[in-house]
């Protein structure tokens, strides 16, 4: 038996030491941060504030940018700590509970994406019939499916990993997650690889195999039908795509540079990476949004107006 230890606390060991610099970096992402954080507000409660939003594509909208400021809160605020900080060192329940945040952010954030091409693909391949279908209850059922699975998804694979004897408490990233935690492991790690390639397929690949269908449909309708079907398509599917392939790069360049030896990359680069899907999808929804969303974007400017 390898003699384990379980730690109080892991060591994030990919800061360096930026001397003065250190300041510029924390007034750059408190910045980001605030910008989030009223941006997603603002639209949040536009949407919420104007009856005339009270429609099933804008509180699909309404909960993906909730899930903007909960994965963002998951991670600014200890990165703005440890950035001020000498010693980087988290404790163990911050660390599991960052974690948790951040995993199902990404997961509640792919599912919010495959509900949204849903409601586009009845909107667009059956618009006479889609109030009948998209019923007020079905939108509280979709918005429930949104956050439930993969919080308890999430829940299931932390507390695996909770339960792991380590040998070691250095994480080479700049915040926890559970992919670093599980290869400080002494223990049979089996059961955590079994839970988190299912967890995997879950909440990324079934919700990505949704959305292909959805857009399949979408494409046969728009090739066949008229030019206006296709306008509406065009108007209405752009930001959904945008958005999808900005977090699913950002998702892809975090994996990749997770599992491989990527040494060869200069340090601020490697940090960039990995936090990418977590820094820039809660800016870029709702800017994407409240500009291509003409509702939103004339409510905007009558707003401030």
């Amino acid at each position: 038996m390898i003699n384990s230890t379980q730690f109080s606390y892991f060591t994030l060991a990919a800061y360096f030491d930026t001397r003065l610099f250190k300041y510029v970096f924390f007034m750059l992402l408190l910045s980001l941060y605030v910008l989030i954080v009223c941006a997603n507000l603002l639209l949040i409660v536009i949407i919420c504030t104007n009856r005339s939003l009270h429609e099933p594509m804008y509180m699909f909208l309404c909960s993906l940018f909730v899930n903007e400021l909960f994965g963002s809160t998951g991670l600014f605020p200890s990165l703005l700590v440890q950035i001020l900080s000498d010693i980087h060192t988290v404790s163990t329940q911050s660390c599991f509970l960052q974690i948790f945040c951040v995993h199902s952010y990404a997961g509640v954030e792919f599912f919010s994406l495959a509900v949204m091409s849903y409601d586009r693909y009845l909107a667009i391949c059956f618009p006479l019939q889609y109030k009948t279908r998209m019923t007020y209850s079905k939108v509280v059922m979709l918005v429930t499916v949104t956050w439930l699975p993969p919080l308890l998804v999430i829940v299931s694979t932390t507390s695996l990993s909770f339960s792991l004897q380590l040998c070691g408490n250095i994480i080479n990233k700049v915040y926890c997650d559970n992919y670093s935690v599980v290869k400080l492991a002494c223990s049979d790690t089996s059961l955590n690889n079994i839970y988190g390639l299912t967890g995997m397929f879950l909440t990324v690949f079934a919700p990505l195999l949704l959305i292909i269908y959805t857009y399949m449909r979408i494409l046969k309708v728009c090739f066949s039908g008229s030019k206006q079907t296709r306008q509406k398509a065009v108007s209405t599917c752009t930001p959904h795509l945008a958005s999808l392939f900005n977090f699913t790069f950002g998702c892809f360049f975090e994996v990749v540079q997770s599992r491989f030896n990527m040494n060869s990359l200069p340090n601020m680069l490697r940090i960039v990476l990995s936090l990418y899907f977590l820094s820039c999808q809660p800016l870029f929804n709702p800017v994407m949004y409240g500009l291509k969303v003409s509702k939103i974007c004339e409510l905007g400017k009558r707003l401030f107006c």
